[in-house]
């Protein structure tokens, strides 16, 4: 679908107007010095230097400010700040030729008929032309320019090739939604998979793998140092997609949520970086976007409005913050998914829509405008191994959205294609906005870097929905097992409490930067002798603690095999 925008000038865009009217009014004055010169040098021997000059600053000073405001207003006509933002190549420079030459004859036009007294130097106007499409064209493609050099840079680096050194990958969460439908695919393409999770949902999320060769179970806690360095030994990649998943999920516990989706993952990708694991895979999320009404990609401004999309933002930095020649931290923002896999959930929106229409007979849209990215949930865990399989340079401390162009909706669309295929359903819409989110976001970068395509449409996991729960293959979908937050707040909290590591917290927040959460309730569970050695090191080398806790565990553990499935 099309992206639409409606005329709403955001701060981003105010900065991106006024930059290229400041490029504008510089071409402007180089046109005129260029054209000065040119006068002074070949021009008659008769005109003064001063008088030139003096006539050409007036005429500088009567129309530079009529020509930046023709400017923005025929550049932002033009989509140069919402929809041509997604443009490419051969097309984008067309676009931008088209508005600078259309800016510079209206301006020409009117000049020479308002201000006929004191015509504008056609030269000059001509070298303003060209150096304003010069000037624009080189911001544009500056980023793409800059990459590109990068990745030739990362070619020469003497790393192992991403197809020869692969074969044995570490899912961490990989019994969860996205998880079990990644465990297929891996082992459908010969890895060799080690599953580190809690089950905390049970096995029956990965019982169609379970009895796979080549799956390796290891039942644990990504927060426990033993449990990490077991299963990293003898990888060659990390898959991280374990965390409380989804806002009322994490709200709570608020300083679980930091724990688990944050604190923990820099506990685990230093552990990697140890034992020589080069690449490392973090599912991140498009709800770090917040709310905005532009078309948002990678370089976009991140406005995360919930303690899920914080966190996010948190493990981001952290990660980024940790990359080296050496290691190589891959982040994945994924879109709202849909759609079924080995666990089943009904607290996703095109999900539970479709729920409520199939049994309830009604569709409860609150609000309705805001836009969401979706993907179905196959097709997040095919984004992933073709990741997984991209040469290094070119994924190598990357971000990428994960969805697709053509499936950016509105709320209030989605109950349409719902309602349209569930025509006894009826939809409500109430006034009351629960969720403030609105994003629509470009997903251009992962499918021009390694060709990812979905394959799944909305329309098809509304379907997938419907024969789910007509066929009787979901008996109630208002099961608490369905939704992360009544999971949780019946059972799962407990037993992630169980295994919280209180020094985790202690330990890495004093080797990040300070955070809005720095007085997050502090968790001091019953710590185990093990760890308690590793944690023998003066107060305030907090460096050294974390270096020789994953040390001490790795010594002591590396000739052992990981527990059996």
């Amino acid at each position: 679908m099309k992206f639409f925008h409606r005329p709403h000038i955001t701060r981003e865009i105010a900065v991106r107007m006024i930059a290229d009217a400041l490029m504008v009014n510089f071409a402007l004055i180089i046109g005129l010095l260029m054209r000065y010169l040119a006068r002074i040098w070949l021009g008659p021997d008769d005109i003064l230097p001063q008088v030139l000059l003096r006539n050409y600053t007036i005429n500088y000073l009567h129309y530079f400010w009529i020509l930046m405001i023709f400017s923005v207003t025929i550049f932002y006509a033009s989509g140069f700040y919402t929809h041509g933002r997604a443009y490419r190549g051969r097309y984008k420079a067309l676009v931008i030729v088209q508005a600078v030459s259309l800016n510079y004859l209206v301006f020409g036009f009117l000049t020479l008929l308002l201000w006929d007294k004191t015509t504008f130097p056609r030269a000059a106007l001509l070298l303003a032309w060209v150096l304003t499409f010069i000037f624009l064209t080189g911001a544009r493609l500056w980023s793409k320019l800059w990459r590109t050099f990068y990745k030739a840079e990362q070619q020469l680096w003497p790393a192992r090739s991403a197809e020869s050194s692969i074969k044995n990958v570490l899912v961490i969460g990989g019994a969860g939604f996205i998880g079990s439908a990644l465990l297929e695919k891996l082992l459908d393409k010969g890895y060799k998979v080690r599953v580190l999770d809690l089950f905390l949902y049970g096995y029956e999320t990965i019982e169609a793998v379970r009895n796979h060769p080549n799956l390796e179970i290891v039942e644990g806690d990504y927060q426990s140092l033993s449990s990490i360095v077991l299963a990293m030994q003898g990888m060659d990649a990390v898959v991280h997609l374990g965390a409380i998943v989804g806002d009322p999920a994490c709200e709570l516990d608020r300083g679980m949520t930091i724990e688990l989706n944050s604190l923990s993952v820099r506990l685990i990708a230093e552990v990697a970086k140890i034992m020589n694991v080069e690449r490392f895979i973090f599912a991140s999320t498009c709800s770090v976007y917040g709310a905005s009404d532009e078309v948002l990609d990678e370089y976009s401004l991140l406005k995360p409005i919930s303690l899920y999309a914080e966190s996010k933002v948190l493990t981001e930095q952290i990660l980024m913050s940790m990359v080296s020649r050496t290691f190589s931290p891959v982040i994945l923002r994924f879109g709202t998914i849909y759609g079924f896999s080995g666990r089943t959930r009904f607290d996703l929106v095109i999900n539970l829509l479709t729920a409520k229409a199939v049994i309830d007979g009604e569709i409860t849209v609150y609000g309705g405008d805001q836009w969401r990215p979706f993907i179905h949930v196959e097709d997040a865990a095919l984004a992933i191994t073709q990741v997984l399989e991209a040469p290094l340079p070119i994924v190598h401390n990357q971000i990428f959205n994960v969805g697709s162009n053509a499936q950016n909706y509105t709320i209030q669309q989605v109950a349409e294609i719902i309602h349209r295929l569930v025509p006894t359903a009826e939809i409500k819409n109430m006034e009351m906005k629960t969720d403030q989110r609105n994003y629509r976001v470009n997903f251009n970068k992962i499918r021009n870097a390694v060709g990812f395509a979905p394959w799944w449409t909305v329309e098809e996991g509304v379907n997938q929905v419907i024969d789910m729960i007509r066929t009787g293959k979901i008996q109630d979908y208002r099961d608490p097992k369905y939704s992360n937050e009544r999971f949780l707040r019946n059972e799962g909290l407990i037993r992630l409490k169980a295994n919280s590591n209180g020094w985790l917290y202690d330990l890495l927040n004093a080797t990040i930067s300070p955070t809005p959460w720095d007085g997050v309730e502090r968790r001091r569970s019953v710590r185990k002798q093990n760890d308690a050695e590793a944690l023998e090191i003066p107060e305030g080398d907090y460096s050294a603690a974390r270096e020789k806790t994953v040390k001490i565990r790795y010594r002591r553990l590396e000739t052992s095999k990981p527990p059996n499935p």
